[in-house]
């Protein structure tokens, strides 16, 4: 489970996104669960410390849950999915484990990002490393619903 936001100003020559809208998030009830949400992920690392805090983890995930709801029957897997996406918040372990050890290297983490193009059908996932390092996975996804995409590397 993951939260991101689109990037405005991707790094290293990554495709520049522009900021996606949706008239979803225009209605005060999403706003307010938007915000709820946002805040909940603010001081989490993306996600490192949420490990650690099961009553964090699970305000996050219902908070999440709250925003499917919201959402519910709106097309998610459109072209306006094709953007640079910024990760904010993760539970997935592999990508936590490499920001958490980022330093065991020599290094601290940059920007962990999403690179997703629907007409490609293609996901790639970033973890910048500065000044000039970058940990990068290709993925392959298929659209499998208006709001699913399953992606295989």
């Amino acid at each position: 489970m993951a939260v991101a936001l689109s990037a405005s100003s991707p790094p290293l020559g990554l495709r520049r996104s522009s900021r996606t809208s949706c008239s979803l998030f225009a209605k005060p009830t999403a706003q307010r669960a938007k915000r709820n949400l946002l805040d909940l992920i603010s001081d989490q690392d993306r996600g490192l410390r949420t490990q650690k805090d099961a009553a964090k983890r699970d305000a996050i995930v219902d908070a999440i849950e709250s925003m499917a709801v919201i959402g519910r029957g709106s097309t998610t897997t459109g072209e306006s999915l094709s953007a640079t996406w910024r990760l904010l918040w993760t539970t997935e372990k592999e990508q936590l484990f490499i920001i958490e050890k980022a330093g065991l290297f020599g290094t601290r983490t940059g920007d962990v990002l999403q690179v997703i193009d629907v007409k490609k059908r293609s996901l790639n996932n970033v973890i910048t490393f500065p000044p000039d390092g970058v940990f990068f996975v290709r993925s392959d996804i298929d659209i499998a619903s208006p709001q699913r995409v399953n992606f295989r590397f």
